[in-house]
């Protein structure tokens, strides 16, 4: 599996596995995806079904990755976030605080939780944790 920049014609598989994660479907997504596919951002993997996942990152912040269902335990998160550690020298990310999947998974790969948040700025209004890599080079946010 080797991550490739993504494409406008991307868009609407990149969405479909956002969604399958999400339980509501926003037309903002759509914008979003749209613009940060243009300038770059986004990062993604492919298997022989099609797009197994993607990652979405500006400027050392790591603001989406997510696995389509069918690929997860493959390996797939894993080569996405190893992509964006050799891209930038630190990351940050927010994670729910209930996921603790999710959780575990970064903690594997590197990283440290540096703050917590009561969900106030994130859309579910969830309380979520930043998490940093290299835990040394945390930087503020």
């Amino acid at each position: 599996m080797t991550p490739f920049r993504a494409r406008l014609r991307h868009v609407p598989a990149l969405l479909a596995i956002l969604w399958q994660h999400r339980a509501a479907h926003r037309w903002d997504d759509l914008r979003i995806m749209l613009r940060l596919t243009r300038q770059g951002c986004v990062r993604a993997v492919s298997d022989g079904a099609g797009l197994a996942g993607f990652s979405l990152c500006r400027r050392g912040d790591l603001h989406a990755l997510y696995v389509h269902r069918r690929a997860q335990g493959r390996g797939v998160g894993r080569v996405l976030l190893q992509d964006a550690q050799a891209a930038f020298d630190r990351l940050n990310l927010w994670v729910a605080e209930e996921n603790t999947s999710g959780l575990r998974f970064y903690r594997r790969h590197g990283f440290a939780e540096k703050a917590r948040a009561d969900g106030e700025r994130n859309d579910e209004g969830r309380p979520e944790i930043l998490m940093v890599w290299p835990p040394e080079r945390r930087v503020e946010t």
